[in-house]
């Protein structure tokens, strides 16, 4: 298990380039929890069977996640303002609901596939946090006061994002459905999150909760995670590519014979800087209603059916 840093420290702060642990946390979740692996199998027969089923995205309705976001801090600054998560909300609701305006930037072939999942968040609460631990990491201490951080807040019907600082040049991590619901949810390192406050460039536009949330939602990095060409995200609009993609690549960016496009870099599950990702396809957004209408249906809600709790 990796270790948490615990007292007096270099904060870990925001590295140079994307690294994402939702893929280490997975692997020790499947070693720790059997069933999690026969839960993930049953959702994606559900995913290709509502594929076949030609899926009408146009008429699906708009689902509202309530979101509790959990402030872990071990320095002043990282007890961050009320603004700032209301930035990242923000973020969240434009980049799921393909209202953000950088969306424009889609290249010409892929502009029609570039969709709104239908798919809004709710701020229902915010909780606050102090800790000695100065950078957790992948082993979910965030997620219990005994490993310094807070306990999620109903993870049946809501969405828990940890904001936290985060070691090991981590900006996130998030648990897949069908995992234990005692670690179900999002971290997002603190200097990572929203578009404000302790937010650094180039990861100060939201987009890791945004790459993060699609995770929980059930979606892979569009490379498969593996190191070649062999590797695949499980999503048939999504060009198969080699690797991950760092920074601001210029396109087209030809990898794995997938010319003359090349890779879909600007995807939101790619590794690019925040101002280089701003789609998700329509077929990732299949995957993603089909995780919360199956594997999260307790995290659907109309508009009205919750009033917002006090902070």
């Amino acid at each position: 298990m990796a270790k948490r840093s615990q007292g007096r420290g270099k904060p870990p702060g925001a590295p140079l380039r994307r690294a994402c642990g939702a893929m280490a946390a997975h692997m020790l979740l499947l070693e720790r929890f059997p069933q999690f692996r026969a839960n993930l199998m049953q959702l994606e027969r559900a995913t290709s069977k509502r594929r076949e089923a030609r899926f009408d995205l146009a008429a699906a309705p708009v689902v509202v996640i309530d979101t509790v976001v959990h402030v872990v801090h071990s320095r002043a600054a990282e007890n961050i303002s009320d603004a700032q998560i209301e930035s990242q909300i923000a973020v969240l609701n434009a980049d799921f609901r393909g209202a953000n305006p950088d969306v424009k930037k889609v290249p010409a072939p892929w502009a029609g596939l570039a969709s709104d999942a239908h798919i809004s968040f709710r701020l229902s609460k915010v909780t606050r946090t102090a800790t000695k631990v100065v950078g957790f990491t992948t082993d979910d201490g965030v997620k219990s006061a005994a490993g310094g951080g807070i306990a999620p807040v109903d993870t049946a019907t809501t969405l828990n994002l940890w904001v936290c600082p985060l070691s090991g040049g981590l900006l996130g991590y998030a648990q897949f459905p069908g995992g234990p619901p005692a670690t179900d949810g999002v971290g997002n390192n603190t200097d990572a999150f929203g578009t404000t406050g302790t937010a650094q460039a180039p990861f100060d536009l939201g987009r890791t909760a945004t790459h993060e949330v699609g995770h929980y939602l059930n979606l892979r990095h569009i490379w498969g995670d593996t190191p070649d060409c062999s590797g695949g995200d499980g999503v048939a609009d999504t060009p198969n590519c080699e690797g991950p993609n760092y920074g601001s690549p210029v396109w087209p960016r030809i990898t794995c014979n997938n010319g003359p496009n090349g890779d879909m870099f600007m995807n939101y599950m790619d590794y690019v800087d925040d101002a280089a990702m701003f789609m998700f396809t329509a077929q990732q957004v299949l995957r993603m209603r089909t995780a919360l209408e199956t594997a999260r249906p307790g995290r659907l809600a109309k508009p009205a059916a919750r009033k917002r709790r006090k902070r």
